[in-house]
């Protein structure tokens, strides 16, 4: 079997059109890496640094915040980096323009115009540019006090040497341009490479922690003289565990219902056009990682701005209840869990509620003479659809809890690392395994236009009929 991956791995360098694609995603990526790396003249990240490997094995629920933060921006957030914003705002500006296409009339008539989606990527690079000026901003202001961001509590050391007002503007630029230029290369790549760009930038990053995990591990398990590690027995769980989450992922993220789809035979103007079946596939995972990622972001800060409030109010009964409910609240307590499953489950619907739109669906159906047997098209087939979506959704939704929710159970409940529990399930394990799966399609496709099997197939050469 891995004599068939290496061949197939050699077949890629034999096309010249992927060889150069692949080679031209590994250098822009590589210039990602530089971002992440590079510091921000005047801040002293090595301090930064420092105290993200103390609170990296505490196993607290601030570490779990900070680290889940930092992953996104693939670790520049721990030293200061010109790419400490990430590709996040981005992505964020991206997701509003989608969320306000379908409920703005004047932007879902331009997605529909020829070239209108051109026209939304536009204006989802401009808001890309006024969310990082904001964000850069505030987060500069932070650096000059980290004490005050919340999980910076226990830091004692100073970020900033010379603050002020010229500082916080050199701050919000550079870390603007850092966001654009991440954005430029992710968009350059999904042209010009291998896999979709965005994606890709956010797995790196998620991929260069992966020493931070091997060394945690090791911490785990031989942590030093005098103190005693994790039983042998834990380590082959944890195999077992990690094993069968990515099947289950994989599963999941590929499995899809196949809506049979007949055509009948008809005339478009003079030409006769003969019917057929085919299939129309709903994934169980429509919304992909979206919902975790709205789930999170949302309980992110309660516990603190709670916090906040109640200690501004003093001593009573009031501040007691309101320090009370951002405790309840915090990162891996019971209600916190609670709160992300139904919010997790909402966003589900909610994504699947603006996105897939089975009204237009029918409509096209009809339009082009197609009908799904048994269903009578129009309003029947809309309702059957509906219908369809609905359940596939609500098992989708439960899988996105239960992988949502290891993490935080093995690191609260079990004392592992967010370094290490981070690539059993949540965010980031689905986040590569769909990227993964998305470039091997896209490289298999390739290989296919010169006669070759990808990697799910032996990876031989296909001989043609003549041979």
């Amino acid at each position: 079997m891995f004599s068939q991956y290496f061949q197939t791995l050699q077949n890629c360098f034999k096309v010249g059109e992927l060889r150069s694609r692949i080679f031209f995603t590994l250098a822009l990526l590589v210039v990602c890496r530089l971002i992440a790396l590079t510091p921000i003249p005047g801040l002293d990240g090595q301090q930064l640094v420092a105290f993200f490997k103390e609170i990296g094995g505490s196993g607290d629920g601030g570490a779990g915040l900070i680290g889940m933060y930092s992953m996104f921006t693939g670790g520049a957030l721990e030293r200061c980096a010109v790419g400490s914003l990430g590709i996040m705002p981005y992505i964020s500006a991206t997701i509003i323009l989608q969320l306000m296409t379908a409920v703005v009339p004047s932007l879902s008539k331009i997605a529909r115009e020829e070239g209108g989606r051109t026209q939304i990527i536009k204006y989802g690079r401009y808001l890309t540019v006024l969310l990082c000026l904001g964000q850069g901003f505030v987060m500069s202001i932070g650096w000059e006090n980290p004490q005050n961001i919340p999980g910076f509590g226990e830091f004692k050391g100073e970020l900033v040497a010379d603050g002020g007002l010229w500082y916080r503007i050199r701050t919000m630029l550079l870390l603007t341009t850092g966001t654009v230029l991440l954005m430029w290369l992710g968009e350059q790549i999904s042209e010009r490479g291998i896999g979709n760009g965005i994606s890709l930038v956010i797995t790196v990053g998620i991929i260069a922690r992966v020493p931070q995990a091997v060394f945690g591990l090791k911490d785990m398990f031989f942590p030093g003289e005098g103190i005693e590690g994790a039983h042998e027995f834990s380590g082959v769980m944890l195999v077992v565990l990690l094993f069968t989450v990515v099947g289950v992922v994989i599963a999941v993220t590929q499995a899809m219902r196949k809506i049979p789809v007949q055509y009948a035979q008809r005339q478009v103007g003079r030409k006769m056009m003969q019917g057929g079946s085919t299939y129309f596939p709903l994934r169980v995972n429509y919304a992909g990682v979206m919902p975790i990622i709205f789930a999170q972001a949302l309980l992110m800060f309660p516990a603190q701005i709670f916090g906040t409030i109640g200690r501004a109010l003093g001593d009573g009964n009031v501040a007691d209840f309101v320090i009370g409910l951002g405790d309840a609240l915090a990162y891996g307590t019971g209600w916190n869990l609670a709160m992300q499953s139904l919010m997790i489950l909402f966003f589900s619907y909610f994504w699947v509620a603006t996105q897939f739109n089975e009204t237009q669906i029918s409509d096209d159906l009809k339009k082009a003479g197609g009908y799904i047997p048994g269903v009578r098209p129009g309003n029947a087939t809309r309702d059957f659809l509906h219908h369809a979506m609905s359940r596939l959704t609500l098992a989708g939704a439960m899988f996105l809890v239960v992988i949502a929710v290891i993490p935080t159970v093995m690191m609260i409940n079990f004392e592992i690392p967010f370094t290490v529990a981070q690539y059993f399930g949540g965010t980031s394990l689905l986040i590569m395994v769909g990227v993964m799966l998305d470039t091997m399609r896209q490289v298999e496709s390739h290989l296919a236009q010169h006669h070759y099997d990808g990697f799910l197939k032996g990876g031989k050469k296909v001989r043609g009929r003549a041979g």
